[in-house]
């Protein structure tokens, strides 16, 4: 793969990119850090990707690895309510799903990548376990107890509403 249909790659792969980070991040700045440190060592790495067919998939890993690497190295913990004035979602995006996506981003890591990578990027489960390093039943498995989840929080919100 030359550098040039990397770069291509990159600019079609650039909203899935902001979600999978937006998931594990939740800060814009520290997705964009993210992107931009992916982008550049995939540049850099371009000769370990072994077959040009998993470039999304090596891409996304990277992507994956550097916001792990921001975790780790970030101390930012903020109250939950000063967490929620925070999420930056467009109002019609708030009007229309609120309810659901305050319930997917109140998951746990390991259930609402899966679930924003299937809904939300529309990757297939195998695409998925492939991103994720873990089998298809296990990115199944996960999807299907995020929606139990979500479809329980939902109705508890639902009832305690009436």
């Amino acid at each position: 793969m030359t550098k040039e249909q990397l770069g291509n790659v990159i600019l079609e792969s650039q909203h899935q990119m902001y979600a999978t980070a937006k998931a594990i991040l939740k800060d814009d700045h520290d997705c964009a850090d993210a992107i931009q440190e992916t982008i550049v060592k995939a540049f850099a790495k371009l000769d370990t990707l072994r077959k040009d067919r998993f470039v999304k998939t090596w891409l996304m890993r990277i992507l994956m690895n550097e916001c792990y690497n921001i975790c780790r190295h970030s101390e930012k913990v903020l109250p939950i309510d000063q967490y929620m004035e925070q999420i930056e979602t467009p109002q019609k995006e708030r009007e229309n799903y609120g309810e659901l996506y305050e319930a997917v981003q109140e998951l746990r890591e390991e259930l609402r990548i899966p679930v924003v990578l299937y809904y939300v990027e529309d990757l297939s489960c195998r695409e998925i376990a492939e991103m994720l390093d873990i089998s298809k039943g296990a990115v199944q498995k996960r999807l299907a107890r995020a929606r139990e989840k979500l479809k329980n929080r939902l109705e508890d919100k639902e009832a305690a509403g009436r």
